[in-house]
């Protein structure tokens, strides 16, 4: 899922000892824009986000996943960012994403030849039926 809204609050860095090892998370309040805003407590998990500037009063766009669990027989709701992006700033935190592969220099397939030089498909009707 994909929000735009402006920084309200950055809550205190919370870090800790579990076991799998040393933790550290992040929570965010951000404000969504409309007749109706809508505050929102978004988690970020890990060093990954220290590259993002938080500003309070700059606007972000968040990629997040939103998880509930059951704990006693209540249930509690996470929103988890794992993308954002400054408005306007073209800096964005992507945790452990490998950049696409480029594709420069890799030759094209091979040329087919044709008997003929005619499209293969031209004169097939609708009801001709296709290999694939």
């Amino acid at each position: 899922m994909q929000i735009t809204a402006r920084l309200i609050e950055v809550l205190p860095l919370q870090s800790g000892m579990g076991r799998n090892g040393e933790w550290k998370k992040q929570d965010i309040i951000v404000e969504t824009d409309g007749q109706y805003p809508k505050k929102i407590c978004i988690t970020m998990w890990g060093d990954k986000f220290s590259s993002v500037p938080l500003n309070e009063g700059e606007n972000y766009t968040i990629d997040f996943d939103v998880e509930s669990r059951e704990y006693n027989g209540r249930w509690y709701t996470d929103v988890k960012a794992w993308r954002i992006v400054q408005q306007g700033a073209g800096q964005a935190a992507q945790p452990n994403m490998p950049e696409p592969p480029s594709y420069d220099g890799i030759p094209d397939g091979p040329e087919i030849p044709s008997s003929s030089g005619a499209n293969p498909f031209d004169g097939m009707s609708n009801d001709d039926e296709m290999p694939f």
